[in-house]
């Protein structure tokens, strides 16, 4: 049974929550994507997280469609699995680059690191931004937030 959130349950941060808003899910996703991470070991020794708890984070990820689970045979060794993220999963680097992004602001450590995201071509730093529709770079600080549906109604 899905997890319902809040009163509006129906609400699209609500259900992204109801996906993602565990910090071992986000932090199994953001060791996908900024180290590659896609062994349970791998996993397991960059968050330090029960076996029990990833197992868990893992099929739920896979049930979610933001990972696919795979075999993997290295040579002499038994049969593996590994998880590989999806596009819905991948899609997920503009919310992971906004928590960092936050994070550095907000939360600075003299010993902490950040992801970065950049272009793999050139290595160009990309930059998180509100666009207009005209290009132009907004201002978090003007901008409110409005109800409105997903779907438009139809005509």
């Amino acid at each position: 049974m899905p997890k319902v959130l809040g009163k509006d349950s129906t609400c699209s941060i609500a259900r992204s929550l109801g996906v993602v808003g565990d910090s071992w899910t986000l932090l199994i996703i953001r060791e996908a994507l900024v180290a590659g991470s896609t062994r349970f070991q791998e996993f397991r020794d960059a968050l330090g997280v029960a076996p029990n708890v990833l197992t868990t984070r893992l099929a739920s990820l896979v049930d979610e469609g933001l990972m696919t689970r795979t075999t993997y045979r290295e040579q002499g060794a038994r049969t593996r699995e590994q998880y590989v993220l999806t596009d819905a999963g991948r899609s997920l680097s503009s919310v992971m680059a906004a928590l960092a992004e936050w994070g550095r602001s907000h939360r600075p450590r003299p010993d902490g690191t950040s992801p970065q995201f950049m272009t793999a071509d050139s290595g160009a730093t990309a930059q998180l931004a509100f666009v207009g529709a005209d290009g132009e770079k907004l201002p978090p600080e003007g901008l409110v937030a409005v109800r409105t549906p997903d779907v438009p109604p139809a005509d």
